[in-house]
């Protein structure tokens, strides 16, 4: 099967990379080269910016794939230039939504892939439905080949998903300093954390999935865990126990609207995933690391080589103010 990713480098596709290698799958590479990772062993590595339309067309001729996966499609106009580029030149196209695309707020917090979209709240997410809306009408207008797949929060050993501070260090470092660690809300609300070897294992098995066209899906983790045990997890690997403080998402947008959107729009509410589906069409796929296991992975990580620690100072600051400004609002007995 001949395979081409548009991107693949990042912290979701780079995982899928892996095993579509491993798997024996004829993998091509395109991408900017911008990326440490830009080139990927075991692959054809073609460097090229998919959103120069002309220069890309040159650049893939008159190749055919049996699947295109654009890992780097986020708005519309990406979408028109990937159905003109790809119309009769591959069997399956599959965009990478978000399952931030699913109705916010909830009517209910079991999400299937059947739940409405909508989300006012996130530009990210609304523009991601407005991709997914474009190629199912390419599907039924003109049988565009489209399969729909929705990553919740998926992380990889480089990556600690935090859903306020980022994905670097940073987190971290406050833990073990023993700074305040925000959690927004009450850090009760429900919410998934996916390990990216375990979404490459679903994912792979959509590939060249005849049934899967016209179909979309999210891939996740069954574990459920709360915010704050997503926190107190991420210390106990870290070896420290982190001083927690709850800020409501409202006053965390008020200092910084973007993550407050994604808190808004995104991680505010409790959310199960509903993985039957992704069952249905690729029987072989079971999450199987813990949120514990792939923290300890991720802590290891990080800790093999210091430079890696990177913390963001800019960040870090607005953390303390968030902190601050909560502490000094509350009513001193």
């Amino acid at each position: 099967m001949k395979v081409l990713f548009i991107g693949g480098t990042g912290n979701i596709s780079s995982a899928c990379a892996r095993l579509a290698v491993e798997r024996g799958i004829d993998l091509c590479l395109f991408n900017r080269g911008l990326s440490a990772r830009s080139a990927f062993h075991g692959a054809e590595n073609i460097r090229g910016d998919i959103r120069d339309l002309a220069r890309a067309r040159e650049t893939l001729r008159s190749r055919v794939f049996d699947v295109v996966v654009d890992w780097v499609a986020y708005e519309p106009a990406d979408i028109e230039a990937d159905i003109e580029l790809f119309r009769g030149r591959t069997g399956q196209f599959v965009f990478i939504s978000s399952a931030a695309a699913y109705q916010k707020p909830p009517s209910h917090h079991v999400m299937t892939e059947s739940t409405p979209l909508g989300n006012p709240f996130w530009k990210y997410a609304s523009d991601k439905i407005a991709c997914e809306r474009r190629l199912l009408e390419a599907f039924e207008d003109t049988g565009f080949p489209v399969t729909i797949v929705r990553p919740s929060l998926t992380y990889g050993e480089t990556w600690i998903p935090c859903a306020v501070g980022g994905h670097d260090y940073t987190v971290v470092s406050r833990m073990l300093r023993g700074k305040k660690v925000i959690v927004h809300g009450d850090g009760q609300s429900l919410w998934t954390v996916t390990h990216n070897t375990d979404f490459a294992l679903g994912f792979l098995g959509l590939l060249g999935n005849e049934a899967a066209i016209g179909e979309s899906f999210h891939i996740t983790s069954d574990e459920v865990l709360t915010w704050d045990r997503i926190y107190q997890t991420i210390g106990a690997a870290a070896g420290t126990q982190p001083d927690l403080i709850h800020v409501p998402s409202e006053f965390i947008s008020a200092f910084d609207s973007r993550m407050g959107a994604s808190l808004l729009g995104d991680k505010a509410y409790s959310v199960i995933f509903d993985n039957s589906k992704i069952k249905r069409f690729v029987p072989d796929f079971r999450a199987t690391v813990s949120f514990a296991e792939g923290m300890r992975r991720s802590i290891a990580w990080f800790d093999a080589e210091p430079n890696r620690k990177m913390i963001d100072e800019g960040r870090d600051r607005l953390m303390d103010r968030i902190a601050e400004s909560l502490l000094s609002a509350l009513p001193r007995n």
